[in-house]
């Protein structure tokens, strides 16, 4: 009897610690085994956020880097339209400063010009009244005239 006894007893005893194992100890590790599932979880989901995240922000770089791209090709192409529009300006500038400095060097060459008739003028009227004075001192004739008249054409 003293194993049947025993045996009640050790049976009791297990009873009693599984009844304290499901009371106490059960349920605080069912939670702690659930919040710890439930971490998991969230992290796997965040995990997968990320990912999604990832993927979007990859797509928008691409996105951007060939906006950037094209920015990039149409500010060399207005870059090189400026470029030439300056040459261009630059050629009509410097047309139009040549044209000026030939009408200044033609309006001074008239000038000189005309500076030089009016000398020659001065020359031929003082050497007609050069030629009247001496055409006075001698005395009137046609000969001496026409003589007279001859070398003074010849010094014009």
């Amino acid at each position: 009897m003293e194993i049947g006894l025993s045996l009640v007893a050790q049976a009791f005893a297990f009873a009693a610690l599984i009844a304290v194992t499901v009371k106490f100890i059960w349920p605080p590790l069912l939670k702690a085994i659930e919040t710890r599932q439930k971490e998991i979880a969230d992290g796997l989901a965040a995990a997968q956020e990320g990912r999604s995240a990832l993927e979007v922000a990859a797509k928008k770089s691409e996105a951007t880097l060939a906006e950037a791209k094209q920015k990039a090709t149409e500010i060399i192409g207005q870059a090189e339209k400026r470029a030439t529009q300056i040459v261009e300006e630059a050629k009509g500038n410097a047309k139009a400063e040549g044209d000026r400095i030939i009408t200044g060097a033609k309006a001074e060459i008239d000038q000189e010009v005309n500076r030089a008739k009016e000398g020659l003028r001065a020359q031929v009227s003082a050497l007609a009244i050069a030629g009247a004075e001496k055409i006075l001192r001698k005395e009137i004739d046609g000969k001496a005239h026409s003589e007279m008249l001859s070398k003074l054409a010849a010094e014009l």
